[in-house]
Order: structure tokens, then sequence, then C-alpha cells
């Protein structure tokens, strides 16, 4: 018979790892982690557009190097970029 796996608490896994909420550590993982996420988001529909990074930075007027850059979350779009990105995916943003 299994045992059951132990849970933890991930809010003290992250206090441990980037301090609590609202240090500047933290703040830089969170900011990290968005990036990150964003840019697999952007990653999941481009390829879902069948469209790859040099065709996307084509549309966009930018280069490959900078849309393998914002997939891997190593650089976040400017509001602007994001918004061609968006547009040239055939995407909307809707704010809420």
């Amino acid at each position: 018979m299994k045992k059951k796996e132990e849970l933890f608490d991930v809010d003290a896994q992250l206090d441990a790892l980037f301090g609590v909420e609202g240090t500047p550590k933290r703040a830089a993982a969170e900011s990290r982690a968005y990036a990150f996420f964003t840019g697999q988001i952007i990653e999941e529909a481009r390829k879902k557009a069948s469209m790859t990074q040099a065709e996307l930075a084509v549309k966009i007027g930018t280069n490959k190097s900078y849309i393998s850059r914002v997939e891997t979350g190593k650089t976040e779009p400017k509001v602007s970029t994001f918004y061609k990105i968006v547009d040239a995916l055939g995407l909307s943003v809707e704010l809420v």
C-alpha cells in the first residue's frame, strides 16, 4: 500500500527561497516568473498558429533572437511590442 504523499506549504517554500512577499528579492523572483509565463503563452500561441520564430519576428519588425528571448523569459516585451505580437498571432487582449 502506498503512503500518502506529504503535503507542504508552497508559500513557506517561496519565502525560504526568495524571501517574504514585499521584499526586493521576492519581487525580482515574481517578475522573472511572470516573464517566463508570458513567454510560454506566446510560444504556445505561435506554435498553434503554425508560425516560426523567424516568421513572427518579420511580422512585428524584429529578429528571431528577440522572439526567442521573449519566449524563454529572458526579455519582457514593451507593451507596444506585446500588442504587435498579439496582433501578429491573430489574438486579442481583453482588459477586465
